[in-house]
Formats: C-alpha cells, sequence, structure tokens
C-alpha cells in the first residue's frame, strides 16, 4: 500500500501563526519531561515579536503557583488574540502598572496547530535550535571472571 502522509507546506510568521504557535508550545512545555528548550522558543520568541512592536507588555500579575511560596509577579504580554506571561525585569516593576490578581476567567482561543509545526515556525523565526542530549553508549556486558582463592585479580 502506498501511504500519503499529510504533507502541509510551511506556515507563514504571521502574527496570528507565531501567537498560535507560542501557545501550542507554552501549553507542552508544562507538561514536557524536558521543557527547557521550550520554555526558551517561547522567551526568544516573545523577546523578538515586542521588539518588532508585534506583542506589547501590558502590566504586572501575581503568579499563581510562586516560587518558595513568595509572593511573584510576572508580566503579562498579549500577541495577537493571545496573552502570554513571563518572568520581569527590573524596569518592568518600574514601568508597567501591577494588575492584581489573575482573572481566571480569561483563556487563550484554542490553536489548531501540532507541537512539532509550532516548533519549526519559532525555531525558524527565532534561529534557536534544539540541542538533542548525547546518549550515552551502552557498555558491553563482560563476565565477571572467578579466580581460586588466593589469586590476584590483577
Amino acid at each position: 500500500m502506498n501511504r500519503e502522509r499529510n504533507y502541509s507546506p510551511p506556515l507563514n510568521p504571521t502574527i496570528e501563526n507565531l501567537s498560535q504557535a507560542l501557545f501550542i508550545v507554552n501549553r507542552h512545555a508544562k507538561t514536557a519531561p524536558n521543557p527547557k528548550f521550550l520554555y526558551k522558543l517561547k522567551h526568544d520568541a516573545l523577546q523578538k515579536l515586542l521588539k518588532e512592536g508585534k506583542a506589547r507588555k501590558i502590566g504586572l500579575h501575581f503568579s499563581n503557583n510562586p516560587k518558595y511560596s513568595q509572593q511573584q509577579s510576572d508580566v503579562l504580554i498579549v500577541c495577537g488574540n493571545y496573552s502570554f506571561h513571563l518572568p520581569p525585569s527590573k524596569s518592568d516593576f518600574e514601568q508597567l502598572p501591577h494588575l492584581g490578581k489573575l482573572d481566571q476567567n480569561v483563556r487563550n482561543p484554542k490553536a489548531r496547530i501540532s507541537l512539532n509545526e509550532a516548533k519549526k515556525l519559532l525555531s525558524s523565526y527565532t534561529g534557536a535550535k534544539e540541542d538533542f542530549p548525547k546518549q550515552p553508549k551502552k557498555k558491553r556486558y563482560q563476565k565477571p571472571v572467578f579466580k581460586r582463592l588466593g589469586e590476584n585479580y590483577f
């Protein structure tokens, strides 16, 4: 049988596509076994969008899950129809208003992009590349050597 793959052309880096890709990457990063690259991709893409004026910082929110049970704030960033949070810088505390607690009724719209498409789009947009950890070589099984009592092992 000849199976056809569902080939979709690469997505264009429009604000809507980038914000959907950010949403997908962020959602998967929360449950990924190794989320470091996904969060780096999100951070780099949001920083580039802010620099280009395609996203804007709205204000500060109290974090839902603060580190070490202390109060912590996050920067609310809006890009297209989606909103995201990033850790704040010192200048953010001086320049942005504090919005208080996060409104639980505000939700991002659903996105219809796969994780692989989202990673490809954001990687091409930011230039970030995923470093795959090297797999350690498996040691070959070596039979144990038994010596007679009193003999050296060397």
